[in-house]
């Protein structure tokens, strides 16, 4: 049987989360799956698929600014980031000189790729999103990242296809005007590692603070002073593993600073509304367990959140607010006439197609 290498960008644990159905298919088939990753990222998946094989293989530094100012940081370091992604591709050629591999998936990591091994690429931003007055250089995002699909056999993207007639998750982030990019896409539906569970919905509210510091922090100040003022049984996660504490706000009020991947799908299965920032693999995840009330709160400078909100709003899917503006009490009743995400096909069946569309091909 065939020899996957999987190689998922330590940018948080979206990349891989969403890479776990995969390799379990994969392994599932009989293949013998390499992964290839550092930080959280590495660790989480020597947790999940402990039948993998794991090589340390790091990749490069996150831009993201400790200000509101995303872009102008991203802009400072992109000279940075991009020699750092020629250096993956000295180390990654440094791994194939001495592994062999039938088949290459790269999860955002530009340089993952080989000429003489099948190589595909997974991504659900064919573009960025920017403010209105720098449209100009949106559009530009486009062929840049099109460079970069060039050297791939394929791209995967994890949402629906968008010429299909039904609304997708990423709206125009999954949309390129490049035919070397659209010559190469398979929209392969949602990807997440979240099941949806048949418990009881018991949990009238569940608060999920995540996102780079200081952002993280602030929310965290914010949903703590506000979180008492909703009725019924409330959690608040705190997304700071470095923090094993536990304790009550009030008699109807938890909060955990850590809990485990299988306790936060439990509580989010539990929970018939949810706070949440609208990271792409958090939106995947509501999708999958059909979670239909919830309110959004974008990371501060964080374009492709900000954007994704936007769209869910005009959409009639889900509310968001800015942190910094956040009224509790106020905001969840504005965001309780929204319909949440149209039905959609889940994991299991995506992923088996997926299998059976493109990696099989490459492996028996």
């Amino acid at each position: 049987m065939g020899h996957v290498f999987i190689s998922p960008l330590n940018w948080g644990l979206g990349h891989s989360t969403r890479d776990i159905p995969i390799i379990e298919q994969l392994l599932s088939r009989g293949h013998e799956v390499t992964v290839g990753s550092s930080g959280n990222a590495l660790a989480l998946l020597k947790r999940e698929c402990p039948e993998c094989n794991f090589l340390l293989f790091k990749d490069y530094p996150v831009p993201y600014s400790e200000s509101r100012f995303f872009l102008p940081a991203f802009a400072a370091g992109l000279p940075a980031l991009l020699r750092a992604i020629a250096q993956e591709k000295k180390r990654f050629d440094g791994i194939l000189e001495k592994n062999r591999f039938d088949l290459i998936i790269s999860d955002n990591r530009m340089s993952v790729y080989s000429d003489s091994i099948p190589s595909y690429f997974i991504t659900h931003q064919l573009r960025y999103s920017l403010p209105r007055l720098l449209y100009p250089i949106e559009m530009m995002t486009m062929p840049f990242n099109s460079l970069f699909h060039r050297r791939f056999q394929g791209v995967i993207v994890p949402d629906i296809d968008p010429a299909g007639g039904c609304p997708n998750l990423s709206g125009k982030l999954c949309v390129s005007s490049q035919k070397a990019t659209n010559c190469r896409l398979y929209y392969a539906g949602i990807l997440t590692s979240t099941r949806k569970m048949s418990t009881p919905e018991d949990l009238d509210f569940l608060a999920i603070v995540s996102g780079p510091e200081p952002q993280r922090k602030k929310l965290e100040e914010i949903i703590m002073k506000q979180m008492c003022k909703l009725p019924g049984e409330k959690v608040v996660l705190l997304g700071s593993p470095q923090d094993q504490s536990h304790r009550k706000l009030d008699k109807e009020t938890t909060v955990h600073s850590y809990v485990s991947t299988e306790e936060k799908i439990e509580l989010m299965n539990r929970a018939r509304f949810i706070i949440t920032r609208s990271g792409y693999t958090t939106m995947m995840e509501l999708a999958e367990i059909d979670k239909k009330h919830g309110l959004f709160t974008p990371t501060p400078g964080q374009t492709e959140q900000e954007y994704l909100s936007r769209y869910y709003a005009r959409q009639g899917w889900f509310s968001s607010k800015s942190q910094y503006r956040l009224r509790l009490p106020e905001d969840v009743n504005k965001a309780m006439p929204y319909r949440g995400f149209p039905e959609m096909t889940k994991t299991q069946e995506n992923v088996k197609k997926l299998y059976e569309d493109i990696l099989r091909r490459h492996l028996t």
